[in-house]
């Protein structure tokens, strides 16, 4: 050992070499108070971080709760926040109340479409029907008195409540779905969800839709409903219920885009509302006056293909549109679309495609009104 140096002298003397022997206790003290209160600083600062912590946390923890149930009122009052069965409840009974009230002005408009230039030689009183709508009025009213303008209206009955059950429905939640976390309906959203409504709508009212109006035509040859749905099941078949499916959607799609895209924009840019954040019975009779009213209007000629295809074989109007010329596609399928407008163009000029518009105008434009304002109060009854 004693070949080796004195490091430990060495280390001390190096790293204090102004501290005697005596000071060396003092020092050591010193270091350990430093050391005591350097760790309670850390302690204190870090106790401190964590309550802050924590109240930050706790804060957020309250206030989550009331921004989560504000976000949900907002969404149920953009979107009711009613079941897909009560919008089905709140449907069926508007669409019952708007077809009934407005089934006179739909008698009328058949009959304008349905007349021809054609038809002049025959005795069944349709050409004073391709007149103004007075004179419809006034031909209907002498042939069978004032139900004559309802004749058919229990197969409307039938098909108009639960068709307008599925078809808000569907538009409700389909324009939930579409719209996303938005804060406000989009009216190119609303226009697609009312496009998905209306192809399930028309699978359903159709056959019932076909039923009425051949019962709505004049001097028809049958005795009602079920007479009505039995001779043409056993003469043409169930085909025949569904031949203007495919021009009814084209047509629906169209309009049904027109008019939920009108309703929810005119719905926005009227703004009343009431204390409650609901719009007021003005509002929707006015946003669905104007959307039926143009829908109606732009999508005329296609509903003027629809009549003429629901009707064939319950008239002998000699132009009414051919059915599918294709050899081997049977006498109950439509021809395209197209072709029959082409048809009726041809043979009766291109006005006869804007037979009935002003009936259908009429039609639609107090009919959409009285849909809109009844769906929306039978929905604010089911959510209270």
């Amino acid at each position: 050992m004693g070949g080796y140096p004195n490091w430990t002298g060495l280390r001390t003397s190096f790293l204090v070499p102004s501290v005697k022997e005596g000071e060396v206790d003092n020092l050591s003290k010193f270091t350990e108070g430093i050391r005591h209160n350097t760790s309670t600083v850390v302690s204190n600062i870090a106790q401190q971080d964590l309550m802050t912590a924590t109240e930050r946390a706790t804060v957020d923890l309250e206030k989550s709760p009331a921004v989560n149930q504000a976000q949900v009122e907002g969404r149920q009052q953009l979107f009711d926040g009613l079941t897909f069965g009560s919008h089905m409840i709140a449907g069926a009974i508007a669409g019952m109340t708007e077809h009934t009230a407005m089934y006179p002005i739909d008698t009328i408009k058949t009959r304008l479409q349905i007349a021809s230039e054609a038809s002049t030689s025959m005795s069944s009183g349709l050409l004073s029907h391709s007149g103004p709508v007075r004179s419809a009025f006034r031909q209907i009213f002498a042939d069978g008195g004032i139900l004559g303008l309802y004749r058919g209206i229990n197969a409307m009955a039938l098909g108009a409540g639960p068709a307008h059950a599925v078809y808000f429905a569907v538009y409700e939640k389909g324009k939930e779905y579409l719209n996303g976390d938005r804060d406000h309906v989009d009216p190119a959203r609303a226009g697609v969800a009312g496009v998905i409504a209306t192809c399930a709508h028309d699978a359903v009212f159709l056959p019932m839709d076909v039923v009425k109006q051949r019962l709505q035509i004049p001097n028809t040859r049958y005795a009602g409903v079920w007479d009505c749905y039995k001779t043409v099941m056993a003469e043409e078949g169930v085909g025949a219920f569904f031949r203007s499916y495919r021009t009814t959607v084209v047509m629906n799609i169209p309009y049904t885009a027109v008019h939920f895209a009108v309703y929810e924009s005119a719905k926005t840019a009227i703004g009343a509302d009431t204390e409650d954040g609901e719009d007021k019975l003005s509002t929707h009779l006015l946003a669905g006056g104007a959307a039926g009213g143009i829908a109606a209007a732009i999508t005329n000629p296609m509903d003027v293909v629809k009549t003429r295809l629901q009707t064939q074989g319950a008239t002998n109007i000699s132009n009414t549109v051919t059915a599918c010329s294709t050899p081997g596609c049977g006498s109950s399928r439509a021809p395209p679309i197209s072709d029959a407008l082409r048809q009726i163009a041809a043979k009766e000029g291109t006005g006869a495609l804007f037979k009935g518009i002003s009936a259908r105008v009429l039609f639609h434009t107090p009919a959409a009104a009285i849909c809109w304002s009844t769906y929306e109060y039978c929905k604010s009854m089911l959510a209270v």
